[in-house]
């Protein structure tokens, strides 16, 4: 165990997917739910926690929030699976019996359920529904004046990515905290290594490659008493309009970590390819198992990814940066930080730490602080840079950045469409060539 972590009063992130059924996280190893570090408050006020979103992250996410600050209750709930939101409700009381206090007409259940947290007398709001739904709900966020924790990605598509863009900018006028689901981010020994890159230790970079190669995820069978709709929600990986696709909805975390490594400059443009060869079955929806992306740069760095989701395949998570003086690798799996430059190694060793929950504790410790953060920009590029990878994979087309953003494809329904009787048309998986974006 890394040093830094304490699991002695705190459930794992596995028991928490045993027993709310979401078992496809953004991580194929688990990590432990580590408890609060100590905040020193300078607001002595109860901050009133909602939950958007039940699934086994929300509750992850809930717990971490509930950990992150002495003063802090879970006071409302939203979902549109009422089994959900108990399993929830229940396990986070098995932890936080003093910290749980959700009357029953707190608890929400449709649709139209985050809006109703939102009316709610809650201070920060935790959204972990899937993809689809991020740009509303955040935006209703901002606009209700509340500080929110949003799991990634943000969008699924780039008109509401620009949502996205426009609520971070909102919370910056407003002076409420916004932080990403972007994990890495606040990971100990990444944030030394890459803050190491930026400074120059391995010269200027000019290559990153980057993988997330995993095995198959759940499925969920369809239950005769499903609508379709149900079918779809209950497996939303598998259609894009919910999930942005698999390099969105999960790889995403390595291309973000590609961009920090590049200092978050944006690529001026992109070529993909990708496909379905091992997931064929129809209960898998509509989305590829395997990409392959260039990002090519302004100043001739490339930035390389390769992600997949086939079972009996050799597993990656990693990014290899390499600059002119040096090189470095950062291995998810293999818990590698190291760089070489000018003949000599350096290998992060210094304190490991909970990533999920030193989001929490930093959000919150913002909050009291009144020095607010703001995760905006830099998360809705992250996301936008997967969005446009998976645009070039399924057009086979060259698209620059200026292109991408211009796009007006709008994956699935209005949000006022939703409902359990809606049945949004699966379209056949993309094919290279013929699919067309613009």
């Amino acid at each position: 165990m890394e040093k830094g972590k304490d699991t002695s009063k705190s459930r794992t992130r596995r028991d928490f997917i045993k027993s709310t059924g979401a078992a496809a996280l953004a991580s194929p190893f688990v990590f432990n739910i580590g408890m609060a570090q100590g905040l020193d408050n300078t607001n002595v006020d109860t901050l009133k926690i909602g939950l958007i979103g039940c699934g086994g992250r929300g509750t992850g996410a809930a717990n971490q929030a509930l950990n992150a600050d002495d003063n802090v209750i879970l006071t409302a709930v939203g979902d549109v699976f009422p089994d959900k939101m108990e399993a929830s409700i229940t396990n986070l009381k098995e932890i936080h019996k003093d910290k749980v206090k959700i009357d029953d007409d707190h608890k929400f259940l449709g649709f139209d359920a985050y809006q109703k947290v939102l009316d709610s007398d809650v201070d920060v709001v935790l959204l972990a529904t899937p993809p689809a739904f991020r740009p509303e709900h955040l935006s209703a966020a901002i606009a209700a004046g509340k500080h929110v924790f949003c799991e990634k990605p943000m969008a699924v598509d780039v008109p509401g990515l620009k949502k996205v863009y426009a609520a971070a900018k909102a919370a910056k006028e407003k002076n409420l905290s916004l932080v990403s689901g972007f994990c890495w981010r606040y990971h100990f020994p990444k944030r030394e290594t890459f803050g190491k890159v930026l400074n120059g230790d391995i010269g200027e970079v000019m290559s990153v490659y980057n993988t997330y190669n995993t095995g198959e995820l759940w499925s969920r069978p369809r239950q005769p008493e499903w609508t379709e709709m149900e079918f779809k929600m209950r497996n939303w990986l598998y259609f894009n309009w919910l999930s942005g696709d698999h390099i969105a909805e999960q790889a995403v975390h390595s291309i973000d970590m590609m961009s920090w490594a590049m200092g978050d400059v944006l690529p001026v443009k992109v070529t993909g390819t990708g496909g379905r060869q091992q997931r064929i079955d129809p209960k898998y929806g509509h989305v590829y198992d395997h990409f392959a992306i260039v990002y090519e740069y302004e100043n001739g760095a490339k930035g390389f990814h390769f992600s997949r989701q086939q079972k009996n395949c050799t597993n990656s998570y990693a990014v290899d940066v390499n600059g002119t003086k040096g090189s470095c690798l950062v291995d998810c799996i293999k818990r590698k930080h190291e760089i070489v430059s000018g003949g000599e190694k350096w290998r992060y060793r210094g304190e490991g730490n909970d990533m999920y929950q030193t989001e929490h504790n930093e959000l919150f410790a913002s909050i009291r602080s009144g020095k607010h953060m703001n995760d905006g920009e830099w998360m809705a590029n992250s996301t936008m840079l997967a969005i446009i990878g998976r645009m070039a994979a399924y057009s086979g087309q060259t698209i620059t950045w200026e292109e991408a953003m211009k796009s007006e494809e709008v994956l699935g329904p209005p949000m006022e469409d939703y409902s359990w009787d809606l049945d949004w048309s699966t379209k056949a998986p993309a094919v290279p060539g013929e699919y067309k974006l613009f």
